[in-house]
């Protein structure tokens, strides 16, 4: 078993978000895109619902603690360091978002055996 390493880089974080388990991907809906739209759409709802939740109790507990008015979240601007920072935060959620088309590129890329070839490998042991 490899070892897993604990201080990833922004860059290593970014590409491991896109990582696939070998082999071919089942498919369940009527076709390939069909299901790489729906896994799209539910990667983005999924990452947007945390961030409303999380963004609405940081606010909440900012604001109840009088540490900041609501008007001055409103009005923030970033610094530029910031804004490179969420910029590689985008970078990462656009891998995790696109993941299911980026593996099926490099699935492409790769001449990996289909399940049914692996499994008709196997029977003839």
């Amino acid at each position: 078993m490899s070892e897993i390493k604990k201080d990833l880089t922004e860059s290593e974080k970014t590409n491991l978000a896109g990582s696939k388990a070998k082999g071919q991907r089942p498919y369940f809906l009527v076709d390939k895109q069909t299901e790489q739209a729906l896994s799209v759409a539910m990667t983005l709802a999924m990452e947007l619902s945390v961030t409303k939740e999380r963004l609405s109790s940081l606010e909440c507990m900012l604001v109840d603690k009088g540490m900041i008015e609501k008007a001055e979240l409103d009005q923030y601007q970033p610094s530029k360091e910031e804004v490179a920072k969420r910029s590689l935060e985008t970078q990462a959620y656009l891998a995790r978002v696109l993941r299911i088309m980026q593996q099926d590129k490099e699935e492409l890329e790769r001449d990996d055996p289909d399940m049914q070839t692996v499994q008709d490998e196997l029977t003839k042991w």
